[in-house]
């Protein structure tokens, strides 16, 4: 067997991705403190976002555990101004909840996560004035203003979303809306969005901003790949999960303050586990 093969089989894979990196994201931006514990403490964040929006405690496989379930579809479907509709397009009804008690789940959860809740809506309203004025404003630390027929939004490891040709519009319920042009189902158009929608771009592309600054603190290693908020690493078997996972979860210096955890596996070839 030549050299270059026998090199080769003594490689191996880690892969590591964040743990709930945009439910801490948005928290943080937020200010919602009490899932910012939730993170702190190293606890269950369905049990625990059910047990607020419930007023009683839920433990995973424990008292009251069938609420988690409960909990893990609102925190999947809600985070970014979901609703009803939200809860369904997850699958709410086939896990078993019925349609009388989405609507009720909707307003739990928005009525546990008031700080998020405002978030979205003062984002809309900065949005909204800089469109509107062709000025600049702030909020929640985000710069946001419109340029040369873009709207721009600072964020804060120093890129920026940019919105092309954006304006104002009525949206289907007759309430003031933001549009601005875009791809939509493969043709180029006009986009509609709000508040939520605006929060979600903000908060994925912090997200990705945060994965960006993992690869550049892990460079030293052979970094073969990434999806989404998980990088695949190919070294060798004496290289340490913990380690790259300790790297990983290295805050930036942009984002003082956010909690990050990596988690990982080590695997023969990449592969989901």
């Amino acid at each position: 067997m030549s050299r270059k093969w026998r090199k080769a089989l003594t490689l191996s894979s880690i892969v590591a991705d964040f743990s709930a990196i945009e439910a801490r994201v948005l928290s943080f931006l937020a200010g919602e403190q009490w899932r910012i514990d939730v993170f702190k403490d190293g606890k269950d964040i369905y049990c625990e976002s059910a047990s607020k929006m419930f007023h009683i405690p839920v433990v995973k496989n424990g008292i009251n555990g069938h609420l988690r379930q409960k909990g893990k579809i609102a925190e999947l479907a809600l985070g970014y101004g979901g609703s009803v509709g939200a809860l369904k397009a997850m699958g709410a009804l086939e896990m078993g909840l019925a349609e009388e008690e989405l609507q009720p789940l909707v307003d739990a959860w928005r009525q546990s996560n008031p700080n998020i809740t405002r978030f979205w809506w003062d984002i809309d309203a900065a949005v909204k004035k800089a469109v509107l004025y062709k000025t600049a404003t702030e909020t929640h630390s985000f710069r946001i203003y419109y340029k040369s027929g873009m709207l721009f939004i600072n964020l804060l490891s120093g890129r920026r979303l940019c919105y092309v040709k954006p304006r104002m519009g009525i949206n289907q319920f007759g309430s003031d809306s933001v549009t601005y042009e875009g791809t939509t189902t493969g043709k180029w158009g006009r986009i509609e969005s709000y508040g939520p929608k605006f929060v979600e771009n903000i908060v994925q592309a912090v997200s990705r901003d945060i994965l960006a600054y993992a690869m550049k603190t892990l460079r030293h290693c052979f970094i073969v790949g990434h999806v989404h908020d998980e990088l695949i690493i190919e070294c060798s078997p004496a290289v340490s999960l913990d380690a790259v996972c300790e790297q990983m979860g290295r805050t930036p210096p942009w984002i003082k303050g956010l909690l990050l955890r990596a988690d990982g596996y080590e695997c023969e070839f990449y592969q989901k586990q």
